[in-house]
């Protein structure tokens, strides 16, 4: 593809103002950077409006943004489990974890793995939530290289090997300064920015495109009878329906409890704050949806079959839909806004979630088995250079490894992860769970998991055969089932072998 000065200059542009806005956002509500509750959440202090632009940009990602209309390009309808995926998880926030941030805050709490350890007082239960979080983590940043990739290849910039990767060196070179620098603060600021350009962009989108496609009849019409609607299932099976299911089901009960998730909540000025934020979130759902309707309208333009996007879809597959139908339909210097938008959400996400990772390795593993006696000033330092080599490691993992084996971590993270919600979300309304139990259901449902997802070559899907039916659903739904029901069966018994340790916290902790 020819280099497109026109969107380049643009996206150019808008990265350089974002870059500024990153390091000038270490002077923004000011704080001692040398604690790592100010570095790390910002000192707490995010109200309502800051939080919904963080917790939005944090949750929906540049991977998003690209991935759900491509995978409605690809393979249809399944495509819209995100929508009511995303909308399960408000209830979800607004009931469960403002519970978390009081306790978090009045105990000084910092990650997920702080709250397990005094709730439960078992640090090698803390620890597995910890070393979960962190390797959940680490593909998912380097996922959010694959839309930087996308829409930088878009724009015409492309080359072999190491040439190749260049720009995307220097965007993380550029978030990796300014996150040590700024903490919290820079992707809050950022956000904002990403949130309006996303905003323009899909609202653009959705009112331009079908209005050149001749409205939105023509388009549906246009769309294949096997992608506009889920396959009825046929025999003793739940088919299309199960998977469709339990991947909304299951991906609401994972989303929140990921570490840069709950980094975003625990920046909060208030339980109130999150409260709120659960009520306004869902203007981020309605975008989505219009977002997954890209892909349909790629479908009825007809994008991949014209010959000047050949060599975009040849690389990144149906991931270049999206950029594809903006080039076709938009004026070069709106598709650099759009990219920019689409760039600029990939560093957002990114930061915050390097963020939460050198919080959980300093809290959880540095503080907890290493240097205990740690000053503010030594473990906001180590948190300050261990989100730096998480970046590094991301950017080496997406340069050097198939992007095929990041998707598949990416699944893979997804199953973790929602093996720590018994200790973490349970754990927020009971302290009836021995906490062996709970490590015995973590590791359980971790490796069947892993097992489950191998068997199937890293689909989403497990198909799980009982009395001669198959219900297709999403592996982390029935892990998670596992671990759950293995840590109700081995309580009762490892009570009766041992006393329960201390629970650090108290009954009013959990409340304003």
């Amino acid at each position: 593809m020819d280099l497109n000065w026109t969107a380049l200059t643009v996206f150019i542009l808008l990265f350089g103002f974002i870059t500024w806005l990153g390091f000038a956002a270490a002077h923004w509500r000011r704080g001692d950077l040398e604690l790592l509750h100010e570095w790390g959440l910002g000192g707490r202090r995010f109200g309502t409006l800051i939080t919904w632009f963080l917790v939005g940009g944090d949750l929906y990602t540049a991977y998003t943004f690209i991935a759900v209309p491509a995978l409605a390009f690809g393979a249809g309808a399944i495509a819209f489990f995100a929508v009511p995926y995303t909308i399960i998880i408000y209830p979800l926030l607004f009931i469960v974890f403002p519970r978390l941030w009081y306790v978090c805050h009045k105990r000084g709490y910092v990650t997920a793995a702080d709250f397990v350890n005094g709730r439960f007082g078992n640090r090698w239960l803390g620890l597995a939530i910890t070393v979960t979080g962190i390797v959940a983590t680490m593909p998912y940043i380097a996922l959010q290289l694959v839309g930087l990739q996308v829409v930088i290849g878009a724009m015409g910039v492309t080359g072999e090997g190491f040439a190749g990767d260049i720009p995307l060196i220097i965007a993380f070179v550029i978030l990796a300064a300014f996150t040590y620098s700024s903490g919290l603060r820079a992707p809050a600021a950022i956000a904002i920015v990403k949130d309006l350009l996303i905003y323009v962009t899909a609202f653009a989108a959705v009112i331009i495109i079908p209005i050149k496609l001749g409205g939105f009849g023509p388009i549906f019409a246009a769309v294949p009878p096997e992608k506009l609607l889920l396959a009825v299932p046929q025999g003793q099976t739940t088919g299309a329906y199960g998977t469709y299911a339990t991947l909304a089901l299951g991906s609401a009960f994972a989303l929140l409890i990921y570490p840069h998730s709950l980094t975003g909540i625990l920046s909060a000025s208030s339980g109130h704050a999150v409260r709120r934020n659960a009520a306004l979130l869902p203007a981020y759902s309605f975008m989505l949806g219009l977002l997954a309707l890209l892909g349909f309208f790629a479908i009825a333009d007809g994008v991949d079959k014209l010959p000047e996007f050949a060599e975009g879809f040849r690389q990144f597959k149906n991931n270049f839909a999206v950029p594809a139908l903006l080039l076709h339909h938009f004026p070069s210097w709106f598709a650099g806004v759009a990219f920019a938008a689409i760039g600029i959400g990939a560093l957002v996400p990114a930061a915050i979630m390097s963020i939460a990772a050198a919080n959980l390795f300093t809290r959880n593993v540095y503080r907890e088995f290493f240097h205990a006696r740690a000053t503010d000033k030594q473990e906001s330092q180590m948190a300050k250079w261990v989100s730096l080599v998480v970046k590094f490691g991301a950017l080496v993992f997406i340069v050097f490894v198939p992007l095929q084996y990041a998707i598949q971590l990416q699944l893979l993270g997804g199953i973790w992860i929602i093996q720590t919600l018994p200790a973490v979300m349970i754990g927020l309304y009971t302290r009836w769970f021995n906490s062996w139990a709970l490590l015995i259901g973590w590791a359980a449902g971790t490796f069947a998991g892993t097992y489950m997802a191998a068997a199937v070559n890293f689909q989403a899907a497990y198909p799980l055969a009982i009395g001669g039916w198959t219900f297709p659903g999403y592996t982390a739904l029935y892990t998670l089932i596992l671990n759950l029901a293995l840590a109700i069966v081995l309580t009762p018994v490892l009570n009766a072998l041992s006393a329960k340790p201390t629970d650090q916290t108290a009954a009013a902790d959990y409340y304003a």
